[in-house]
């Protein structure tokens, strides 16, 4: 672990001591060192003392600059029953270190209306070192490219030490229960300060009489790839150890609680190359024996898959890839007693020898889990030859499966009937017609952004509004959901530095160690919660021959269909949230 909660028993006395002596603050880790910090601001001008203000989510803020916002201390938020609502205060001081500790109280109504203060959670926000766009995709070194620290890691603790010449931000995240009685609701957010008078923020709150149903039952097709691999590696435990279960469990159940509908499974070794900082092992083990059988081992596979469904993604399994990256195969010869690496592309006869009798058994398999009409043969950005050869084996052998598909190749009118899940490069439009089709067929449709993608994307140095941006393009866009790889798919020393080798800082993670959460996380989710009530209240309006409110929101929603970054992104968001709101409570 790479932090220490001290004594929070004890701690429970810090808003209540006396003695300034008992003023004690979480511990944390350390953050990265600035490569480029702001030399040219003057702190001096910074009145004495720790300087406080709520603002909008919609900055990232600098460490090493002065926040240039004008100061609140009033906050007004509007949320539907069972949503997630969030503010950003932030703090500054030119002191020394100043040591605070804050809390938040219950959300009381004017009629006797009680929220607990357990359903906000204080984060503090950290620094990570980014880089820049530039060209996007591609092999890059730090060097020839511009760095810097970004606001995004959260780190779940209510106090903290805040350095001199430091800007600080604090996320605090509210869940509102789904039986909470419509109205306005208020509270207060404390800052106690070692040796200074505390501040105060209040918070009002404004519940709309509508409800967004729990995450699981979200029909926004979300899929973000996962990476177990990676927590096993970077908390050095024994992958499918009973601690690296421990370990996968809170940093899954943060996604499923995001409407999470995918699981995603590596049948082979390595199926995107060694694109990843941890490589994907294979969770199948595939074995020849002597006299030229195969072997099958799921015991890693069947424990995965019912991990992540206990936790409530149940939806679709995903399993990677019949056409890897570079067509590399692994298996373990028994006659030669060793893993063998065989390269078998599509439509060969080493191909047809490695997957028939696979699929055969797999099916099986799958039907006496249960798990057959959920699966999914995924492949990702593969070419028209290859996935044209693939399907015709796979059709043969089991058809029953369908294909999930990152298609950047604009070819899914060459396959329209096998791609029961397919997800198309962000601006690449498919056509409405298509789309209907899809949709009357119960096949999946989604978008995705990656390193190519300046706008919208959910880099350590994109806008926050990007993230909720793309919940509003996939309503626009007439999708069913969106795409993004990685979840946690994390570099070397992911809290310090989200850089990595080939593509911009933070493509390959959004969220951190830990089960910390994120600003850009965060906001992603904040754009799939809106289009949820966007679907909610289409379908509410379209029942009840609201067409007055139906057109509204239709027209609302279709300001959402650029694919270039707008110059007012964050008043483009802002009003649109509020006009949906608005468009709620009538």
């Amino acid at each position: 672990m790479n932090r220490i909660f001290l004594l929070l028993g004890i701690c429970l006395l810090l808003f209540g001591c006396k003695n300034q002596q008992d003023f004690i603050v979480a511990q944390t880790y350390e953050e990265p060192h600035d490569p480029s910090p702001n030399t040219k601001e003057n702190w001096l001008h910074v009145p004495k003392g720790l300087q406080a203000s709520i603002t909008t989510t919609d900055i990232r803020f600098v460490r090493s600059e002065i926040p240039k916002i004008e100061q609140k201390n009033t906050w007004t938020g509007t949320a539907w029953k069972g949503e997630r609502i969030a503010v950003q205060l932030v703090l500054w001081s030119t002191d020394s270190v100043t040591k605070v500790n804050t809390k938040i109280s219950d959300f009381k109504s004017n009629s006797g209306e009680v929220l607990s203060s357990r359903i906000a959670a204080i984060n503090f926000v950290k620094y990570v070192i980014t880089d820049e766009f530039a060209e996007g995709c591609g092999y890059r070194k730090p060097e020839d490219f511009a760095s810097s620290i970004s606001a995004d890691a959260f780190e779940p603790v209510s106090s903290y030490s805040i350095k001199s010449k430091e800007t600080r931000p604090i996320w605090v995240t509210i869940d509102i229960p789904e039986n909470t009685k419509a109205g306005s609701y208020k509270s207060v957010f404390t800052i106690n300060i070692k040796g200074q008078k505390s501040n105060e923020f209040y918070l009002n709150l404004n519940v709309v009489d509508r409800v967004l149903p729990a995450a699981t039952d979200w029909r926004f097709h979300l899929d973000l790839w996962q990476n177990p691999y990676a927590v096993a590696r970077y908390h050095d435990v024994k992958p499918w150890s009973p601690k690296h279960i421990d370990l996968l469990k809170p940093i899954m159940k943060r996604l499923a609680d995001a409407g999470q509908k995918v699981i995603t499974v590596s049948l082979n070794k390595r199926p995107w190359g060694g694109q990843t900082f941890d490589q994907f092992e294979a969770m199948i083990e595939w074995k020849k024996k002597k006299d030229g059988t195969w072997e099958y081992d799921y015991a890693i596979f069947d424990t995965w898959v019912q991990l992540m469904m206990d936790l409530g993604v149940k939806k679709q399994i995903s399993c990677y890839s019949m056409v890897p990256w570079g067509n590399e195969f692994y298996y373990f010869d028994e006659t030669e007693n060793k893993e063998i690496k065989v390269k078998a592309a599509p439509g060969t006869k080493a191909y047809e020898d490695l997957w028939i009798p696979f699929l055969e058994k797999f099916k099986i398999h799958l039907q006496q889990k249960g798990w057959s009409k959920i699966t999914r043969i995924a492949m990702d950005e593969r070419g028209p030859e290859e996935m044209k050869a693939m399907l015709q084996l796979l059709n043969k052998y089991a058809p029953e499966f369908g294909v999930s598909f990152a298609d950047n190749h604009k070819s899914y009118k060459l396959y329209p009937n096998d791609l029961k899940d397919m997800s198309v490069a962000f601006g690449h439009p498919v056509d409405a017609v298509d789309l209907e089709q899809r949709r009357a067929n119960d096949y999946i449709s989604t978008h995705y952004v990656c390193c190519s993608d300046s706008f919208p994307n959910t880099f350590t140095f994109s806008p926050p509004a990007e993230g909720v941006f793309i919940g509003w393009y996939t309503m626009a866009a007439n999708f069913d959901g969106f795409l993004r790889w990685a979840y946690n798919s994390w570099t070397e020393k992911p809290l310090h530095d989200s850089r990595f080798r080939a593509w911009p800082a933070g493509d390959t993670y959004i969220v951190y160690p830990d089960n910390r959460s994120s600003i850009r996380f965060e906001t992603l989710r904040e754009g799939i919660q809106d289009a949820e009530k966007i679907r909610i209240l289409r379908e509410d309006f379209t029942r009840r021959n609201r067409t007055a409110e139906l057109d509204s929101l239709n027209t609302l929603v279709q300001k959402f269909t650029i694919t270039t970054k707008p110059k007012d992104l964050e008043k483009l968001v802002k009003d649109a949230k509020n006009t949906l709101n608005i468009l709620a409570e009538k």
